[in-house]
């Protein structure tokens, strides 16, 4: 089946939503889910993201439209620049290969970013003294710092041009807190985006105006809560894109209960939280129509103005677009930053993307209150893999 690309889609929603969740080197499916929106003609109006999530977020807000992707396309490279794994997939190329051979291979890129570090992102502390005293974490990721530089215009995010979210921990009191461009005074700043990817105990907090912040993935590793509390009165298409799968099978062998937590873990049952969502927003819908027939008096009463600023007759379309895992992928598949194991990933978010793209309910209203808040989610469970005629980015 060819993957040909969508024609320029139009849609009648005031905001569309961008929504990126955490998970390391999984992180490149959602550079792919960019590529085939950015290919659609669909250029979103708030990008929120935690943890990886929150650097591709960076990248895409602090770029104009037509860089973007050459951008992220640049910090993908960089990150998982040659070693030894990568060295073993140039000479493959993209010759098939089996589980065993592929399993292999991902084995090496992770021992090599488990010993080595990523390149312009993190490095090992460990040296032949040992970690140093008073370390926090396994790997200092002061490299990230430059590369964020390197990648991303801050004056272009704080021109609010895109309004933009990240969310990071505050370690001391434990509140979840969102630096975003329209409810944080200060300007977002490369420390923002590293506190928000800041996993420990693997990287260290990062301070923030004399606090200390670790990864918002401890708390909830999808930002879709924090879009949808504060999107109310548009109407919003949203993209929540997940690395983590809260579905699967159980597992066979200790490394597919190992990946298995973390799926669980991570994946912030964000199915949960959108049925929850749809119910909520059946109430609110609900709310402004009766308010809509109510009398003048009823609506001077202080109970209904209460009520009325809960109110939200809008429609929200959530398009879910989730990583499966492969059959050969193990437990290190969040920090395999080897090149073929990145482009896998990429090509599958591109492909997952054209898929949903296709249909073009998501991009219709509802016709009744009651389906005011709409999920989608058109990806087969047993579908891991890309067409072989979709391109490397």
């Amino acid at each position: 089946m060819s993957l040909s690309l969508p024609e320029p889609i139009t849609h009648p929603f005031e905001c569309v939503a961008l929504l990126l969740q955490g998970g390391g080197a999984l992180g490149a499916y959602q550079a792919g889910v960019y590529e085939a929106l950015s290919e659609a003609g669909i250029e979103p109006d708030w990008v929120a993201g935690i943890s990886i999530g929150a650097i591709n977020a960076a990248i895409i807000a602090g770029n104009p439209p037509e860089t973007r992707i050459r951008q992220l396309r640049a910090f993908w490279e960089q990150i998982t620049d040659a070693t030894l794994g990568s060295v073993a997939s140039y000479f493959l190329g993209d010759r098939q290969i089996d589980d065993t051979a592929h399993g292999v291979l991902n084995r090496f890129g992770a021992m090599e970013a488990l010993f080595g570090g990523a390149p312009g992102f993190f490095k090992p502390r460990l040296s032949i003294w040992g970690f140093p005293p008073g370390a926090l974490s396994y790997y200092d990721t002061l490299p990230l710092r430059a590369t964020l530089e390197k990648f991303v215009d801050f004056d272009r995010i704080n021109a609010k041009q895109m309004r933009f979210s990240v969310g990071a921990v505050d370690v001391r009191s434990g509140n979840f807190t969102y630096f975003d461009t329209e409810t944080y005074g200060p300007k977002i700043r490369p420390e923002h985006i590293m506190a928000s990817g800041a996993l420990p105990p693997g990287f260290p907090p990062i301070e923030i105006d004399g606090e200390h912040f670790w990864d918002g993935g401890l708390v909830s590793n999808t930002p879709l809560q924090w879009v949808f509390d504060n999107a109310t009165c548009r109407d919003t298409l949203a993209f929540q894109v997940d690395l983590w799968n809260s579905r699967g099978e159980l597992p066979a062998d200790l490394n597919g209960v190992a990946v298995r937590q973390k799926e669980i873990q991570y994946s912030s049952r964000t199915r949960t939280i959108t049925d929850q969502l749809q119910q909520l927003q059946k109430v609110r819908s609900a709310i402004a129509t009766l308010m809509k027939d109510a009398s003048e008096s009823t609506r001077a009463r202080e109970e209904a103005k209460l009520l009325a600023e809960f109110a939200d007759p809008k429609d929200y379309n959530v398009v879910h677009l989730i990583y499966r895992t492969a059959p050969y992928e193990l437990d290190s598949k969040d920090y395999n930053f080897s090149r073929r194991s990145m482009l896998e990933h990429w090509r599958a978010g591109r492909a997952d993307a054209h898929r949903a793209l296709r249909h073009k309910e998501i991009f219709e209203r509802a016709t009744t209150p009651e389906d005011s808040f709409r999920t989608f989610d058109f990806k087969s469970p047993d579908d891991h893999f890309p067409e072989k005629d979709e391109p490397a980015p």
